[in-house]
């Protein structure tokens, strides 16, 4: 076993159509669409409570291009449309002071089976493509700088809208967490003695306990652990669980396939960070080398926090 680690608001107003102004040909209609929504703000509900948006297109008359504005006030959630038309601007305005918001990264994670639509990142005035509708591979994870926080979702021509739902969740989190710097840097190589003592202090989970299986998923570029867990140090949510014939817990962490994990017998540590509900394999080592490292950093006072080794 090798050790790897790796944003409701109503209607924003209407865009009516206009006949064509004489020289170039009209600006192209994403841009009508969102400077529509950017003049019809005002007449926006907002909503300072809600963590998540579900709405529909079928609330749009349908010889009229819409945009609705929809704000969001939480670190997490998610957003579902149904039977998309017109078009979405989202806006996430959590409840943070503006000084933390300059360290904050916004992540999204599209909808499994989502469709119907695009989503684009809005940034100064223009608009950056992120996830196109149609696309069938594995449902990454987008992240950017909280400052550049506008989400543009525009809905696709469709011969049919009946069966489509677009959406995504998101998250926000720490910019420079250290488990997520280092899964983006090299997400399979083990992790050094340092970087384990440092992922028992700052990661969403620390557990110990032991492999029961590993599956594959290729369509989705993952692998998922699963694991008995004997002891539960931390997890930031729910994502192990009472084991049903008692004793311990159960639950599983993912990693990407192309780290090639295998099942591994005796015990380990397992951290990582946890984003969206999945927990995702961090630093872990066998338990008795983390006892090693733990004892050596001990002794020399550089243990950068105290937890139990027995």
């Amino acid at each position: 076993m090798r050790g790897a680690a790796r944003a409701a608001g109503g209607r924003a107003g209407q865009l009516w159509p206009r006949p064509p102004a004489p020289g170039p040909g009209p600006p192209p209609p994403l841009l009508l669409l969102l400077l529509g929504a950017l003049l019809g703000g005002a007449g926006a509900q907002y909503s300072s409570d809600r963590c998540s948006w579900k709405g529909s297109g079928l609330t749009h008359e349908a010889h009229r291009k819409e945009v609705e504005q929809v704000y969001l006030r939480c670190s997490a959630g998610s957003v579902e449309w149904m039977y998309p038309t017109g078009a979405l601007i989202v806006n996430v305005r959590p409840n943070t002071f503006p000084p933390s918001r300059r360290h904050l990264t916004l992540c999204i994670k599209p909808l499994r089976d989502s469709s119907g639509a695009n989503i684009y990142l809005e940034k100064t005035g223009e608009l950056q493509l992120l996830v196109r509708d149609g696309d069938r591979g594995p449902r990454q994870v987008h992240c950017f700088g909280f400052e550049q926080r506008g989400l543009f979702v525009e809905a696709t021509p469709q011969q049919d809208i009946s069966r489509r739902t677009t959406g995504f969740q998101y998250e926000l989190t720490s910019r420079h967490a250290e488990s997520d710097l280092r899964a983006q840097s090299a997400p399979c190589r083990p992790c050094s003695d340092t970087e384990v003592l440092l992922a028992v202090c700052t990661s969403d989970f620390v557990v110990r306990g032991s492999i029961q299986d590993v599956t594959h998923e290729p369509e989705q570029q993952e692998s998922a652990i699963h694991l008995h867990v004997n002891r539960l140090y931390r997890q930031k949510s729910t994502v192990f669980r009472p084991a049903p014939e008692g004793g311990g817990w159960r639950g599983h962490v993912t990693t990407l396939l192309e780290c090639g994990v295998r099942p591994g017998r005796g015990e380990f540590l397992f951290t990582g960070p946890i984003h969206f509900g999945e927990a995702h394999l961090g630093c872990a080592p066998r338990f008795k080398d983390f006892q090693r490292m733990y004892k050596d950093a001990e002794e020399k006072g550089l243990n950068p926090c105290e937890m139990g080794t027995e």
